[in-house]
């Protein structure tokens, strides 16, 4: 019989699942399922129902444990990777009070404000946290719950992130996983232990609303009966502690010791390394997260990669191939086309009151080819501001492990590697996330087995690169793009002015 372990990845567009052989790290079954936003809600408001994640989770595992021809009793351990910085809400019984905040939620920038004022000012809240409080994050969004739904606040009993939500579904149990948890603004990363300050700043009794914390290597509980009869598995498999989306394609690229650079190139775009100590950025530009293999991971997040790039490819009506067609008749520069791309705000920088910006718009450039160039361009070079500023924290990247939709595109690959000034490659199996949480939940498993085994024992064995999609920077694109991104970064800081008043006038006219 075989020994089987699932992953599941909860995003922010679809749900994948996994089934992977233990012994070999092959993935035997694999599926997805979408979902989307809740429509119409108003500016910067970016919610789900969890609901929909759960339905989504069911139909993606159990469609890839068909196609991979598996038994219940094969099935030892799954683990689930899931977007960061949600807030799931519930009431004392356990039911959602109402629709998820997400990541990309950027409408709570005043409540961010307010923590920070009571922390003592952006320094004091850096201090206490190793990160900013900013609209991404967990934190304001409770905040913003308190302020304007009072009357669910008042019914709030647990506050949980995605990935904990679908852990609560799986088993019973209400846990938070230290990786995951250090994206919300509530904990010190530094000592892996909730911040009072920050919980006080909030309400005085959020304390009592937060999960336990658990270690990377800790199960979050076992199979509950209800939902192995949902699933079509056994009771008692183990759970693993999962993570966020970022932890856990980290661990998925083999991103578990220092010297190793992932950038995801989705929805949303993050680059991030493994650290052995926690890399707090004085600014808070950077995220100084902990990972999910009980080490930390300073990470960058741009909000705005191919949600730019797929406005664009199907406003034209292209294809993946015929889009990547049309931006390669361009040269490097786009004839000096750049697009700023905070369509959704930004958070590296963080510019929640952004809007997209191009400037170089003449009739040389007013075409299709240069759009498709420009809009690619320009979310890869907002990725390579953050990119630059790791280097300045002591992160530099040789070699960046390319994931996300973005990276299976070889012209996008080549792209990247010339603005980034570094050998770009890709992994064999590229659902990072979802790989990742098979790895952990392998790693948990062995463990409660008595084994002695390091994560990085198992992502050695079982991670490959994909040799023949390797890309290397050429020297004279690598010039262009030095230029070009010190004209983006000022046209960034020259609009955020303007982009404050615009949101204001836009304000007043709803």
């Amino acid at each position: 019989m075989r020994t089987l372990i699932i992953g599941v990845d909860s995003g922010t567009q679809s749900t994948k699942a996994l089934v992977v052989n233990a012994r070999t790290g092959q993935v035997l079954g694999k599926s997805s399922a979408a979902y989307d936003l809740i429509p119409n809600l108003p500016t910067g408001a970016k919610e789900q129902h969890p609901r929909d994640w759960i339905r989504a989770t069911t139909k993606a595992i159990k469609a890839a444990l068909k196609q991979a021809k598996a038994e219940a009793g094969e099935v030892v351990a799954m683990g689930v990777s899931g977007q960061q910085h949600g807030f799931v809400p519930l009431d004392q019984h356990g039911e959602v009070i109402r629709p998820a905040k997400l990541w990309c939620d950027t409408a709570t920038a005043e409540e961010c404000r307010e923590i920070t004022a009571s922390l003592g000012g952006q320094k004091n809240a850096i201090a206490a946290l190793g990160n900013a409080v900013l609209p991404g994050f967990t934190a304001s969004k409770i905040l913003w719950l308190k302020k304007h739904e009072p009357k669910n606040f008042a019914k709030l009993a647990t506050v949980l992130l995605p990935h904990d939500y679908l852990n609560f579904w799986l088993t019973g149990e209400a846990t938070m996983e230290f990786g995951d948890a250090s994206g919300t603004a509530l904990l010190d990363v530094r000592k892996r232990k909730w911040c009072s300050a920050a919980l006080k700043a909030i309400d005085a009794n959020l304390a009592g609303k937060l999960p336990r914390l658990i270690a990377s290597d800790e199960p979050a509980g076992l199979l509950c009966a209800a939902t192995a009869k949902v699933l079509g598995l056994e009771p008692g498999i183990l759970v693993s502690a999962g993570g966020g989306d970022n932890m856990m394609g980290a661990i998925g690229t083999g991103n578990t010791r220092p010297g190793i650079v992932t950038a995801s190139f989705g929805t949303s775009g993050t680059i991030y390394a493994c650290a052995d100590k926690p890399v707090v950025d004085p600014t808070g530009e950077i995220a100084a997260f902990c990972d999910s293999t009980n080490r930390w991971l300073p990470l960058l997040c741009t909000m705005n990669v191919t949600v730019a790039t797929e406005m664009v490819r199907q406003d034209f009506g292209y294809d993946f191939k015929q889009f990547d067609a049309a931006a390669a008749r361009v040269p490097a520069g786009a004839d000096g086309l750049l697009l700023l791309p905070y369509l959704e705000g930004e958070r590296t920088p963080n510019v929640p009151d952004g809007t997209g910006a191009m400037i170089g718009i003449n009739p040389r450039t007013f075409s299709a080819d240069h759009y498709c160039r420009a809009a690619m361009e320009g979310v890869t070079l907002g990725m390579n501001y953050g990119l630059r500023r790791l280097a300045q924290l002591g992160v530099p990247a040789k070699q960046i492990r390319a994931t996300g939709g973005g990276a299976n595109s070889k012209f996008w690959r080549q792209l990247m590697a010339d603005i980034f000034n570094a050998e770009v490659v890709t992994l064999k199996v590229s659902e990072g996330a979802a790989y990742g949480a098979v790895l952990q939940a392998l790693w948990c498993w062995r463990l409660q087995r008595g084994e002695k085994v390091r994560i990085e024992d198992i992502t050695d064995s079982l991670v490959t690169l994909n040799q023949a999609e390797t890309s290397a920077p050429k020297k004279a694109a690598v010039a262009v793009y030095r230029e070009l991104q010190e004209l983006q970064d000022d046209l960034s800081k020259s609009l955020r002015g303007v982009f404050a008043k615009h949101r204001k006038l836009l304000a007043g006219r709803a």
